[in-house]
């Protein structure tokens, strides 16, 4: 296996592109005068990975994107993403998210495992013992109506098959499509641990859901009962609350007249609803007590219309509004969730008038079969008719859809499987008050404390035939609410039967299947081998380090596993819970195709490389969303190339692999003493100091979930100290003639800063960085498993200060070089005058100056001549002298400041006339009159400063301070 590098033309033209777009930090000043990057090539053969061969990054331009699936393979192949056994340390352990096998990668992907590996990455090379398990969840709901569409396609529908023959056809189709998912993260760089990939409906995870749904029984936690649900009429099932989605859609709000039985004609009672087709389930009719209009009433019957005089109670109930609509409250339990516990409340009848695929039934009358919708249109004309309809006004309803089908969801009362919550709740609850569990960020503590703290009984049946089939066995003959077995087996459950019932009993199974998020709230026990608890996998890693994952299914998932690994395992499942945000666009909106704005990983991955995306997405902050732009993209490609081209750089540097004495001075050089790091010359001593801060910064940040903070601390570091100041001042010593002394100092550091900056960036840009890595020679093993660098290291704070002096005092240069125009390849001379401690270290480096500054080595002087010089003052104790003369023809310079002074007085006196004209002030607009205003003072300023140009020019010496 091959890997590649830059060209020299691709160095330079993306040497000033700066990949954080939006930093804390802001944008950086680049030199505008560095050299041109003279390489001397020592071209060599990089000893790699004996498995693979690894080539190096000079024979390339730029780092090649379609090598990331032949790394990653490698990776596999060597067992790297593996746990480390031979390690004693605390294992670190994720479960990833399971995505549904329906699935195909979307940013959210992206953003998941992201930051799953680079917490596993560091860990890892931490020397943890690390394990990254990864699976799929079964997403019955969403599979079934695949696979039906599917069918649908061809013809057939599932009434035509047994359940037997179309879950036959769901496993085919899982077969053949579930893995692309698994694929696609891949591609991301997902370095888990495959070979323990677990699927929710494996044998072993199937296990484990029948055993949590029997305990649970067997403790009183998990009963049957008719109850008002949500109903998804075209799947026929409940589905959870929290997969009702509620948007807002224009409709109609219908008032009818209820008329009171035994009264007038003008005694009536005007009900307001959405839903009028509701009203053959109407028990009562409500009213506020205290509600004048209303109150004699009380006690009395309302007339349901079209019912053929069918009479409801009419009651008062201080749960009425009587400011809101007509102040008429229409009781239909049966179909209103709101109404269901007030019927409850008041002991009323629930009256169901709807069959489960959304058509009316018998108790509609001549309704009866029709489809709800269809009935609604129909009795509102019928209502006309017999003027019983007052009105019907335009209304902006909140509409309950199904979040997998997007069907409008109907209230239903339905008899279903239901966990009792409030038990296991407390103990949730308990977790994070007492930091078993830690939340981050903090916020997200209060959502999850609200939602347990008013948790209701979990609906956990649906009428699926895909799924884990519900652990109940029926008696036939007998009453299904009464007599009902609960086994682990149709075995267990036959002999349990014919104890209780005899010999010659005959049971049948429940029809109906378990939530999904029944089984993934066993994910983190049950893919390492419970209910087994002396599994190897269960005792080493149980419970998991971190659970990370979108802040949107806190409540799906997140508090779900928290109760029942603390029901089932006596432990918190894991100790953080790190929520991540959503990925927006550019303007952050919600990526969606209606809006046109939705960024497909996989093309991004073509277009920019996953390193690229995966550094754009890691730069957010925990919970909060993050906007993602093709212009940071882009600019994050840059910053690949950037480290492409340093590697280019530092290769081209390093002795041949076959000058042993070389490599021996280089090797023998070590920077973990006090003395060898304050031994080494400035520029040297700065930058492994600045590394040694950076490297505990960075491992404190990466160990707080800080991980916005590592990359813009490493990319900071990176692009502002290494390559724009370093790699320019090391040119002082690689390009003097051979032999001579400071080059293997320079080419030492260079390698040694650069493979720490590969190991601190490896977890956010884990393919450019092994890429690299394989083409430094001497190294030992792969970039994923190598240690992480040491913290602690010692540093030069002196050093640090001095070097900041020398890049003042460039800067400084620069910038009258610009300010004067001088063409960047000029050489010019230069008089530093300071204090002697400042000139004692800074003629050392005289070299460097020169080389960063542009200057004539030869005349670069610690004391001379100020006459007719630029004076700079670069910091405290630190000036220089610029000779004006190497830098501009003073006449000319004189006659260009005049002719351009001439040109802005004359301006400068136009904008003035308009301000002395009475007319102009008065009538002009004031926003008008303003910006005249600005343009004077700016003019003024400009003014000023070309006359002190000219008069310092004409003068003897010219004075600027910097």
């Amino acid at each position: 296996m091959a890997l590649t590098t830059p060209s020299l033309s691709s160095f330079l033209s993306s040497y000033r592109l700066n990949p954080l777009l939006i930093s804390r930090y802001g944008r950086r000043s680049r030199n505008p005068y560095r050299n041109s990057i003279r390489c001397k090539p020592r071209f060599f053969t990089v000893a790699a990975m004996d498995s693979v061969g690894f080539t190096s990054p000079l024979t390339e331009k730029s780092f090649d994107f379609t090598s990331e699936e032949r790394i990653y393979n490698w990776w596999d192949s060597q067992g790297y993403f593996k746990p480390n056994d031979d390690s004693d340390g605390e294992p670190f352990v994720i479960s990833m998210p399971p995505p549904n096998v329906t699935g195909s990668l979307h940013m959210g992907h992206a953003m998941f495992v992201t930051l799953e590996d680079i917490m596993v990455r560091y860990h890892r090379m931490k020397g943890r013992p690390t394990l990254w398990l990864p699976g799929t969840d079964h997403a019955g709901i969403a599979t079934q109506l695949v696979v039906e569409k599917m069918l649908a396609s061809q013809g057939i529908k599932r009434a035509d098959l047994s359940r037997e023959e179309f879950t036959s056809r769901v496993w085919e189709w899982k077969e053949k499509y579930g893995g692309t998912i698994t694929n696609q993260i891949k591609r991301l760089g997902a370095s888990c641990d495959w070979t323990r990939e677990h699927f929710t409906l494996d044998d072993q995870l199937s296990r484990s859901v029948v055993e949590a749904f029997v305990r649970l029984h067997e403790k009183g936690l998990i009963y049957q009962g008719s109850y008002m649900v949500n109903w998804s009429p075209s799947l026929q099932t409940a589905v959870s609350d929290l997969e009702v989605e509620y948007s807002e859609e224009p409709g109609f709000l219908y008032h009818i007249k209820y008329r009171v039985a035994g009264g007038s004609k003008s005694d009536f009672l005007t009900i307001a609803t959405t839903r009028p087709e509701t009203l053959f389930g109407d028990v009562a009719i409500a009213v506020h007590p205290e509600d004048d209009r209303y109150s004699k009433y009380i006690g009395r019957q309302a007339i349901v219309p079209m019912t053929f005089g069918r009479f409801v109670p009419i009651i008062a109930d201080r749960y009425v509004d009587k400011e809101f609509g007509t102040g008429v409250l229409k009781i239909s339990p049966g179909h209103d969730h709101n109404d269901y516990f007030l019927a409850r409340k008041l002991g009323l009848p629930i009256l169901i008038v709807m069959n489960k695929d959304g058509t009316l039934n018998e108790v509609a009358g001549l309704y009866n079969g029709m489809d709800r919708f269809d009935a609604r249109k129909k009795l509102w004309s019928e209502l006309e008719e017999t003027n019983l309809a007052v009105k019907k006004e335009p209304y902006t309803l909140r509409v309950p859809r199904s979040q997998r089908g997007g069907e409008i969801i109907e209230p239903l009362v339905s008899k279903q499987w239901f966990v009792t919550m409030e038990p296991l709740a407390e103990k949730a609850l308990r977790a994070v008050e007492e930091k078993q569990i830690t939340i981050l960020p903090e916020r997200f503590e209060k959502i999850y404390n609200h939602w347990l703290s008013n948790i209701k009984d979990w609906c956990i049946s649906r009428q699926l035939w895909w799924g884990h089939r519900i652990p109940v066995w029926y008696v036939e003959g007998k009453d299904c609410e009464e007599d009902y077995i609960v086994a682990r087996s149709q075995e267990e459950a036959l002999v349990k039967a014919r104890e209780k019932y005899g010999r010659d009993v005959e049971i049948y199974q429940d029809p109906d299947v378990l939530d999904t998020w029944f089984s993934s709230a066993l994910w983190p026990f049950s893919t390492l081998g419970w209910p087994d608890v002396s599994a190897e996998d269960y005792k080493k890693f149980y419970s998991t380090t971190v659970l990370e994952t979108g802040h949107d299914i806190l409540f799906f998932w997140v508090a779900r596993m928290v109760m029942m690994g603390i029901e089932f395992t006596g432990k918190v499942p894991f100790s953080y819970i790190y929520l991540h945000g959503l990925i927006r666009d550019s303007q952050g909106r919600k990526m969606s195709k209606s809006l046109g704005n939705v960024i497909d990983p996989l093309d991004t991955i073509r277009e920019f490389g996953t390193d690229a995306l995966r550094f754009s997405i890691a730069l957010g902050t925990a919970g909060q969303d993050l906007n993602l732009s093709v212009e940071r993209l882009t600019s994050n490609k840059g910053f690949t190339n950037k480290l492409w081209n340093a590697g280019k750089f530092v290769l081209s540097n390093l002795p041949s692999q076959s000058d042993a004495s070389a490599w021996d001075n280089i090797l023998d050089l070590k920077f973990d003493s006090e003395d060898s790091v304050c031994g080494l010359p400035l520029p040297e001593c700065w930058v492994v100091s600045k590394l040694h801060l950076l490297i505990d910064s960075v491992t404190s940040s990466y160990e707080k979930f800080f991980f916005g903070d590592v990359g813009r601390e490493t990319y900071d570091f990176f692009w502002g100290d290494f390559a724009d100041w370093y790699i320019e001042a090391s040119k002082a010593r690689l390009y003097k003639s051979e032999g001579n002394i400071s080059a293997p100092v320079a080419q030492a550091v260079l390698l040694y800063v650069f493979e720490n900056i590969l190991k601190m960036l490896h977890p956010f840009m884990p393919f450019v960085t092994e890429e690299l890595w394989q083409a430094l020679p001497h190294r030992k093993q792969a970039l994923v498993v190598s240690p992480w660098p040491e913290t602690s290291l010692p540093r030069n704070e002196n050093s640090i200060r001095r070097f900041e002096n020398l890049q003042a005092l460039t800067r400084a240069i620069r910038n009258a070089r610009a300010e004067y125009s001088v063409e960047p390849a000029k050489r010019i001379s230069a008089s530093i005058i300071g204090s002697d401690d400042v000139l004692q270290y800074m003629s050392k480096e005289k070299e460097v100056l020169a080389l960063l500054s542009r200057l004539d080595l030869q005349n670069v002087h610690f004391i001379g001549d100020a006459k007719q010089s630029v004076h700079l003052v670069a910091g405290e104790g630190l000036e220089a002298y610029l000779p004006l003369a190497d830098m501009v023809d003073i006449s000319d310079e004189v006659q260009r400041l005049t002719k351009r002074l001439s040109k802005m007085q004359s301006e400068y006196d136009a904008l003035s006339a308009r301000l002395s004209s009475p007319k102009f002030v008065e009538k002009a607009p004031e926003e008008v009159v303003r910006g005249v205003r600005e343009k004077v003072a700016e003019a003024e300023e400009k003014i000023s400063l070309t006359k002190n140009r000219l008069s310092l020019l004409n003068s003897t010496t010219l004075i600027t301070s910097e």
